[in-house]
C-alpha cells in the first residue's frame, strides 16, 4: 500500500518508474538517428506502405483515385477470380479462420496433405513441403540442409530470403556475380573436396526481369558434384509450356534437385513450397525450424491456392495472354527508349537515371497520372541504380497498357529519363 495514493491509484513515484525510459538506451540510438524515410515523406515522395482501399485487379483504388496496378506480382490475375474467392470463403464456413498451430502439431489439415500432393503432382517431383511464407521457404530449406561442412554458391542478386536462409546456416557462403557463369565456375573450381555443394539461385530475378543461365549452372552443377536449388517464386504459373517454371521452361527438370515456389504470386493465396526426392522433403519436414516453430497456411488461403492451382492447370491461355501482354509492353518501352535491361519476363523494370530522389519523383508523377508502380532503390538493388519495377497480369487489357505507355512517355520526357 505504500505506493499508493489515498485515492487509490499509483503514487508519483511508481507512475515516475512506469514511465517509458527509453530515450536513453543505446540500443535505440540507430532508430532515433534514421531520418532519411521522414525526410522523403516530408517531400511527399514516399513510395511505400501505400494503403490500396479498392482492389479490382487490374486497377485499385489508392487515394480516392483509380489507378492501374502495374506493381502487383498478380501475374495470372487471379486473386479475384470467383472460384478461388468461394473456395476460400467455403473453407473459412468448413474450418473456421485459422489453424492455432503449427503443422508438426494440430495445425495439419486434410487441406495440407491434398495441397502437397497435388503441388507433388504438378512439379513431376516425389514429394512437397509447404511453409506459411515464401520467405519462410527459402529461410527454413536451406538452412536445414546445409551444415558447417557445406558449401553454398549463391548469386548476388538472389532474393533476401535465399540470403537468410544462407546467413542461419552453418555452411560457408560464395557468392558469384550475377548470373555469372565464368565467376561460379572459378569459385566451384576452389578445393572443396568432401563437401557438401549446393547452388541456390533465382530462376526469374524479381527486380531485373531477367531469366537465370540455368543450362550453364546445371552443367557446371553436374561436373563438380554440386546440388541445384532454384526459387522460381517469379517462375511457377509462367515459365513452361504447364507454368513449371524455370526448369521446364529450360527443358531441364531432370537436372535440378530442388524447387521453391511461392503463393503469393500466381497462386494468389500466401506461403511458400519446396519440392524435390521423397527422402529430402521428408527430412526437412521434421527438420525445418521455419516450419515446426510456425503456424501453418490459413485453412482459407489453403483452399484458395488449390482453387488457384486447378485454374493454372485448366487454362492455359492466361499463360498465353499474359506474354502477349510482356510482348507488347516491352516492345513499347524500348520504342521509347526507356531502358528496360534484360528482361524477359513479366516483370519489366524501367532504368532511372539520376538519385533516389529522382526515382522517387517518377514514381509519384506516375501514380498521379494514373499508373501504380514500384520505386526500386539500393539495397533492393545495386548501388547507384534506381528502377521503375512493373509488372504484368493476365488480366490487363490492351487499353490498359496503351495507357501506361502513354503515361510513361508524357512523364519520362518531362523528367528526362527518355
Amino acid at each position: 500500500m505504500a505506493n499508493e495514493t489515498l485515492a487509490g491509484g499509483p503514487s508519483e513515484e511508481s507512475a515516475a518508474r512506469a514511465l517509458p525510459r527509453n530515450g536513453s538506451l543505446q540500443i535505440f540510438e540507430k532508430a532515433r538517428s534514421f531520418t532519411r524515410a521522414r525526410e522523403v515523406q516530408e517531400a511527399g515522395l514516399y513510395p511505400y506502405f501505400l494503403p490500396i482501399s479498392e482492389n479490382f485487379g487490374p486497377e485499385v483504388v489508392i487515394q480516392g483515385h483509380r489507378v492501374v496496378m502495374l506493381g502487383s506480382n498478380n501475374y495470372l490475375g487471379l486473386v479475384q477470380h470467383p472460384k478461388v474467392k468461394e473456395a476460400f470463403i467455403e473453407a473459412v464456413r468448413k474450418f473456421g479462420s485459422g489453424c492455432t498451430g503449427s503443422r508438426f502439431l494440430n495445425g495439419t489439415l486434410r487441406l495440407h496433405v491434398e495441397l502437397e500432393d497435388r503441388l507433388a503432382h504438378f512439379m513431376r517431383r516425389e514429394a512437397a513441403l509447404t511453409f506459411s511464407t515464401g520467405f519462410q521457404a527459402n529461410q527454413g530449406v536451406i538452412s536445414t540442409l546445409v551444415g558447417k561442412d557445406d558449401v553454398i554458391y549463391c548469386d548476388r542478386e538472389n532474393h533476401a530470403s535465399i540470403f537468410e536462409g544462407c546467413r542461419l546456416s552453418y555452411g560457408q557462403v560464395r557468392k558469384f556475380k550475377h548470373n555469372d557463369m565464368e565467376d561460379l565456375e572459378r569459385l566451384l573450381g576452389l578445393n572443396d573436396r568432401g563437401h557438401g555443394k549446393l547452388i541456390v539461385v533465382d530462376g526469374v530475378f524479381s527486380m531485373s526481369g531477367e531469366i537465370v543461365d540455368l543450362p550453364r549452372i546445371v552443367e557446371l552443377a553436374g561436373a563438380r558434384g554440386a546440388a541445384v536449388m532454384v526459387d522460381d517464386a517469379h517462375s511457377v504459373g509462367v515459365l513452361g509450356d504447364h507454368g513449371r517454371g524455370t526448369a521446364e521452361h529450360f527443358g531441364l527438370e531432370d537436372r535440378v534437385d530442388l524447387i521453391l515456389g511461392t503463393f503469393s504470386k500466381s497462386f494468389a493465396g500466401l506461403g511458400g513450397f519446396v519440392a524435390g526426392d521423397a527422402d529430402v522433403i521428408h527430412y526437412i519436414k521434421h527438420h525445418a525450424r521455419a516450419l515446426i516453430f510456425s503456424a501453418s497456411i490459413t485453412p482459407g488461403s489453403c483452399a484458395g491456392i488449390l482453387a488457384a492451382l486447378d485454374i493454372i492447370e485448366s487454362e492455359p491461355e492466361r499463360r498465353t495472354r499474359l506474354w502477349e501482354h510482356v510482348r507488347f509492353l516491352k516492345a513499347g518501352f524500348d520504342a521509347l527508349g526507356f531502358d528496360t535491361l534484360n528482361s524477359r519476363t513479366p516483370v519489366i523494370p524501367v532504368l532511372v537515371p539520376g538519385d533516389e530522389m529522382h526515382t522517387f519523383l517518377f514514381w509519384k508523377e506516375l501514380l498521379e497520372a494514373g499508373v501504380y508502380t514500384n520505386a526500386v532503390i539500393p539495397p533492393a538493388v545495386p548501388p547507384g541504380m534506381g528502377l521503375i519495377r512493373n509488372s504484368l497480369m493476365a488480366t490487363h487489357t490492351r487499353e490498359h497498357l496503351t495507357r501506361v505507355l502513354e503515361i510513361f512517355e508524357t512523364v519520362g520526357r518531362r523528367l528526362g529519363v527518355i
